[in-house]
């Protein structure tokens, strides 16, 4: 079980000043645009993940002429009740805690209060970039393993380390320090051969999850395939770095490695992105979302925390209907389900025959 039960916000957005008591297991929050439905939700992936769920800068959520804010979350968990806590000072220093002890470092939080979040802008997903993809499976293996976050906060700091190598090599039209590009690569190639291990080892499970749950919702299979490629997968990537060594210092960034690594989707033999239909591609969406959902429940013991952003404007009336079903009747965890109209939001939830709450906002919070 992980339920928050309550959020109290200061300066975080639109809430100069607010707290929400969320004592029912379903909550749904009605409201027009522009009310802090998804802010709100937002704050609980905060609480969660230490970060917004939409990659902005945390200064950026400050309540506009206002420094500093504050979100507060009181969670239940099997273990009994914790408090959460995030800070983000004047001088944009962000502290975080648990039960009142601040961490030393903001991964150790990462994967204790697992969270899923389902969002209008997330069909980027499949039709954006492959970083999109990537960072998508590495939220989920950040939550499940917490090595596998070190590994990868590592690589990156290497990355960055490398590039600037190159850079600078580049500028100068030096010889490259062999020895120090040599660390790199060597240092690149450890971290890299053991995320994609993990990487590789995940998908095993994960991407025949994905398939059964867009057949649930689609009804159908659709053609649909979907495989993780890796250059890894041909050569270590030390030996890859090697052979693209005079590509890199062209380019003056490294070419190769696993922050290269993708999902691509077909759909028969084609593309999935270019030939996908509207519903085809809210379908694999939330077969990829509630996949990730599963994968974290089984992992933990128990149901992640399920954020559900407008998402009546994504599904037909059936298919929102089977959804809400199987994740608010047939499964234990926490459900935040927001909508701008309280009659479809009321009429929806009542009708799965579960206990739920209805907060509304309004235009001052």
């Amino acid at each position: 079980m992980l339920r928050i039960n309550r959020l109290k916000l200061l300066q975080f957005r639109n809430y100069k000043a607010k707290s929400f008591d969320l004592d029912e297991r379903i909550i749904g929050i009605c409201g027009d645009n522009g009310t802090g439905k998804t802010n709100l939700l937002d704050a609980i992936y905060y609480l969660c993940l230490t970060r917004s769920y939409f990659s902005r800068p945390d200064g950026q959520n400050v309540t506009h002429g206002m420094q500093g804010m504050r979100i507060d979350g009181e969670f239940d968990r099997e273990d009994g009740p914790h408090t959460v806590t995030c800070i983000l000072r004047e001088n944009n220093r962000k502290e975080f805690l648990a039960d009142n002890e601040p961490y030393r470092r903001l991964s150790e939080h990462i994967g204790r209060f697992p969270c899923v979040m389902i969002a209008p802008d997330d069909v980027e997903l499949i039709s954006g970039s492959s970083e999109q993809r990537r960072n998508f499976i590495d939220a989920i293996l950040c939550q499940l393993n917490p090595e596998y976050l070190q590994q990868l906060i590592a690589y990156n700091k290497i990355l960055q380390q490398r590039n600037s190598f190159l850079k600078q090599a580049s500028e100068s039209n030096a010889k490259p320090d062999e020895a120090l590009l040599g660390t790199y690569d060597d240092q690149l190639g450890s971290k890299g051969q053991t995320i994609y291990e993990v990487r590789v080892e995940f998908m095993r499970h994960f991407l025949p999850l994905v398939l059964r749950h867009y057949e649930k919702i689609a009804e159908k299979r659709d053609g649909l395939a979907i495989q993780y490629t890796s250059q890894l997968s041909s050569s270590p990537l030390k030996a890859i770095l090697q052979h693209t060594l005079q590509k890199d210092l062209a380019l003056q960034r490294t070419s190769a490695g696993i922050h290269k690594d993708d999902l691509e989707i077909y759909i028969g033999e084609y593309l999935f992105r270019s030939q996908a239909s509207q519903g085809q591609r809210k379908s694999l969406l939330f077969a990829l979302k509630l996949a990730e959902w599963d994968v974290l429940r089984e992992n933990k013991g128990f149901s992640p925390i399920l954020l559900l952003d407008d998402v009546f404007e994504k599904l037909d009336a059936q298919r929102m209907h089977n959804l809400l079903h199987w994740v608010c009747a047939e499964n234990e965890g926490q459900v935040l389900i927001t909508d701008t109209h309280r009659a479809r939001l009321t009429e929806q939830l009542a009708d799965i025959k579960v206990g739920f709450k209805v907060i509304e906002l309004g235009i001052k919070n």
